[in-house]
């Protein structure tokens, strides 16, 4: 299985004494499968800062795993109730951070589906923000209600 897919994105970031933030996006990917895991990847584009980068997500049962390669490099591990520390390598520096999910809502198949997830970010073991962002994956020509076509 190998599809081209819309992506919509859609991302909220409350940092500390620095207010929130709203990230919106729809772009082109590709949706594949690999032994028991989907994966879904996209270009960056300068909407959301990091042109020049490529993010992937795998989506392993309950866990995900987001990767970014190019200008921004990263792995970033999100399971229900854990925490993981991640490398984030930038143009201007690089660092650790946690990940706390506490939120991992995973529903997709072999058409695409729904990632919701939730999140604070943590450095030096001080939180530093929570974030969540919504994945919607659907193959090129299909309906964005799949219920309409009775999928």
């Amino acid at each position: 299985m190998n599809k081209n897919v819309i992506i919509s994105v859609t991302g909220n970031q409350m940092y500390d004494h620095q207010g929130a933030s709203r990230l919106e996006f729809i772009t082109e990917g590709k949706y594949y499968k690999k032994g028991n895991s989907y994966y879904v990847s996209y270009k960056e584009s300068e909407v959301t800062g990091m042109e020049g980068t490529t993010t992937t997500l795998k989506i392993s049962g309950d866990v995900v795993t987001l990767m970014r390669f190019g200008s921004v490099n990263s792995q970033l591990i999100f399971q229900k109730g854990h925490k993981h520390l991640s490398y984030y390598d930038t143009a201007y520096g690089a660092f650790t951070i946690g990940v706390f999910a506490n939120n991992v809502d995973v529903r997709v198949d072999d058409n695409g589906g729904e990632i919701s997830i939730g999140y604070q970010l943590d450095m030096d073991n001080g939180r530093f923000g929570e974030n969540d962002f919504h994945m919607y994956i659907r193959e090129i020509g299909q309906s964005c209600n799949q219920s309409e076509n009775g999928g």
